[in-house]
């Protein structure tokens, strides 16, 4: 048997409400564009009828004991056997009938094509005010400048990739942050990227939804922070620093006035501090761009 051309991945934790629903609009799918289709769930330690969900609507089931959305989809592409991969929730807020266009945009040469919400619609009560006018457009814009990467989602659940890239892109988190992590692993090891807008749809659960707002909003922003260290340590280090010292220098001989403006003691002592906290912020910018080079020696020469 030849190897499916794609394999759609559904991370899943208690989804019985919603997951055959999903498995099924994936294989039609795969029957409408006519190609040989696979859906792999990770399940990530459910209790519900979920895994028999799956099981008997033909799906590949993998088993994730380690708790978080990383973990659960790193397993899941894992276990996958196509080289073209698609991801995605399997609470239905996504449209599994609809993922001909990431296909398309990966058979064209693109190794990660990202789903954009803001572009396709995002239905009332489909996304909380706090995610969509703050969270979210904040925290992709913190992640373009750190990565220039061309995605105005950076959270979109639903993208798809080649196994080939994944392995390129080196993901380490087990957490929501990984969907940060894919995007800027991928910009900065060179992967061409590209975006397609989709709709967003309330999901079809009853009990609330994993995703904690500020708990996983902090570590989307950790995680941007470390892979930062130039706009995070180096810059402000380096500006302080100088600051410092040219206070000491100018106060070297005594109190003295520039244009006019007295600077006495209270400005050699603030000299001293800017210098003794440039120093050390610039020695943080410097051990974290070892530390990212250690974990991901690939990015080296971009960080």
């Amino acid at each position: 048997m030849n190897a499916p051309l794609v394999s759609v991945v559904m991370p899943c934790l208690n989804e019985e409400e919603t997951l055959g629903l999903c498995i099924s609009k994936a294989m039609r799918c795969f029957q409408a564009l006519e190609i040989e289709g696979q859906v792999v769930v990770s399940d990530n330690g459910s209790n519900d009828r979920s895994v028999v969900i799956a099981e008997q609507l033909g799906a590949k089931v993998t088993h994730q004991p380690i708790k978080g959305y990383g973990a659960a989809l790193m397993a899941g592409i894992e276990a996958a056997d196509s080289e073209i991969i698609v991801i995605g929730d399997s609470d239905d807020s996504y449209d599994w009938s609809d993922i001909g266009p990431f296909i398309l945009r990966i058979q064209e040469g693109y190794d990660l094509v990202m789903g954009n919400r803001f572009k396709g619609g995002i239905e009332p009560g489909a996304m909380p005010p706090l995610h969509r006018y703050l969270g979210n457009p904040v925290l992709s814009l913190i992640a373009r400048v750190i990565c220039r990467a061309p995605v105005g989602d950076f959270h979109c659940g639903m993208r798809a990739f080649t196994k080939t890239a994944y392995r390129q892109m080196g993901l380490m988190t087990l957490g929501m942050e990984f969907a940060s992590e894919m995007v800027i692993n991928a910009a900065r090891n060179g992967l061409r990227i590209t975006e397609i807008p989709i709709r967003l749809s309330p999901d079809k659960r009853s009990h609330p939804p994993h995703l904690h707002s500020f708990h996983d909003g902090w570590r989307h922003l950790r995680l941007m922070m470390t892979y930062a260290p130039d706009h995070l340590f180096i810059l402000p280090g380096v500006f302080m620093l100088i600051l410092g010292l040219a206070l000491q220098v100018i106060l070297v001989d005594g109190p003295t006035r520039i244009f006019g403006f007295p600077l006495g003691i209270h400005f050699l002592a603030l000299g001293s501090l800017l210098t003794l906290a440039g120093y050390n912020v610039l020695n943080l910018g410097i051990l974290g761009k070892v530390i990212v080079d250690i974990k991901h020696p690939k990015l080296k020469s971009r960080v």
